[in-house]
């Protein structure tokens, strides 16, 4: 069976040896976890969902030190390669399970942005303390209630600036705000928070972010958001009622969402990647038993419809790693067209894994829908990236003003 990872053509010493380091994670730990028991997921108690072997494993393979600096007893990836190197290892997380990658993708760039933003002191503190303990998490807030994908659009006006705000008081800053569907939002123990500091100016000129630790009075995780799929990673709501947090937790004063695009662009590669990894785990999965079922007095992959669309299902993953490959390649170079491509792969892989596990499904018949079969879970994971990182539509409003920026609308604002 044709590995279509393979299709990181050009795979470093590193790279290839961290893949099969996670390779290993996933096949030995990751995946057995998941097949072992398929109610687990749908555990109303998000407390209860994952053991904490899962991750005392992934820290035991060195996955969750991805981004943080050596000094702290990270792994150094090879500069210039970084964000291909993300794609890689996210791909084969997915493929064991996407909420695991995404619980611990999501660690791995919020480190990047904070090595990057963070002072030393705030470093030593912190990066030393999620080396410390395999269960610690980071989130990173944007979202809001009423401010989501709609933050990612091209515009800059007051009218889109954060609810959510700081004030500076007596070396303290006052958070104030609501912050929702926010990526290990329920159980992290550190987030970095945007807020207005600037109402007078437009949103790129007047946000904020701040480090800021969970057990910080004034902030309160109130919910899990139970989602269809990803469902190993706790999305959670988190209120800021008076939180304050000393001066030098604050990032970025006024710049942060500018100086976020260090956190941005490798989140898109990596959203791509997990995406992928989902289909290939469908793909497997799909081959395995097309090729050990028979029907009709033929195994099924002999039937030309099967064969169809097992050979339409290869040739989107395929398409999907190839164009990864290249937009990861944008970010490490740093290329003007990086933000377009971020966003084409970005949508691309939402639409192209989806049809993946939708062939997936139909192929197993009735038991593509049985919980105790898996092949329904890949097709609820999938989904959910129609709108993880801003919607399709929003990011195809991304992609227009930036192939035609004279052209393109304002989409919200004034004018």
């Amino acid at each position: 069976m044709a590995d279509v990872l393979e299709l990181f053509t050009t795979l470093t010493d590193e790279q290839a040896e961290m893949r099969q380091t996670c390779r290993r994670y996933v096949d030995r730990v990751l995946a057995p976890f998941v097949a072992a028991d398929r109610e687990r997921e749908w555990d109303f108690d998000p407390a209860q969902r994952l053991t904490a072997e899962v991750l005392e494993e992934a820290d035991r393979a060195g996955l969750r030190a991805l981004g943080v600096p050596e000094a702290y007893g990270g792994v150094a990836l090879e500069e210039g390669t970084e964000a291909q190197t993300f794609a890689l290892i996210s791909a084969e997380l997915a493929r064991g399970d996407v909420g695991v990658a995404d619980k611990l993708v999501q660690n791995w760039k919020v480190a990047v942005l904070l090595r990057s933003l963070a002072p030393a002191s705030l470093q030593d503190e912190w990066f030393a303390r999620y080396m410390a303990d395999p269960q610690f998490l980071m989130a990173h807030c944007l979202t809001e209630p009423r401010g989501a994908s709609d933050r990612w659009l091209p515009y800059n006006a007051p009218e889109a600036n954060m609810d959510t705000r700081a004030v500076l008081e007596d070396g303290h800053w006052r958070i104030d705000g609501r912050k929702q569907f926010i990526s290990n939002g329920y159980d992290a123990s550190l987030y970095v928070v945007y807020a207005n500091t600037d109402d007078a100016v437009g949103m790129l000129q007047g946000t904020s972010s701040f480090l800021v630790p969970r057990d910080t009075p004034g902030l309160e995780v109130t919910r899990c958001n139970e989602t269809i799929g990803g469902r190993y990673m706790n999305n959670g709501e988190i209120v800021f009622d008076g939180c304050r947090v000393s001066e030098d937790h604050l990032l970025a004063h006024n710049d942060a969402l500018g100086k976020a695009g260090i956190y941005f662009h490798p989140g898109k590669i990596m959203q791509a990647a997990k995406n992928m990894g989902i289909g290939m785990a469908a793909f497997e999965q799909t081959v395995a038993f097309v090729h050990d079922r028979v029907q009709g007095g033929k195994v099924l992959i002999e039937h030309q419809a099967v064969a169809i669309r097992v050979a339409e299902m290869a040739t989107k993953l395929h398409a999907v790693a190839a164009m990864l490959q290249r937009a990861a390649k944008a970010v490490d170079e740093r290329r003007p067209d990086a933000n377009a491509v971020c966003d084409m792969v970005k949508v691309f892989a939402s639409h192209q894994i989806l049809e993946v596990c939708t062939h997936a499904m139909e192929l197993h018949g009735g038991y593509g829908a049985m919980l105790e079969v898996g092949i329904e879970k890949y097709l609820r994971d999938a989904s959910v990236y129609l709108h993880m990182d801003a919607t399709t539509d929003i990011s195809n409003f991304r992609i227009a003003r930036a192939l035609f920026p004279q052209t393109a609308g304002a989409y919200a604002g004034r004018g």
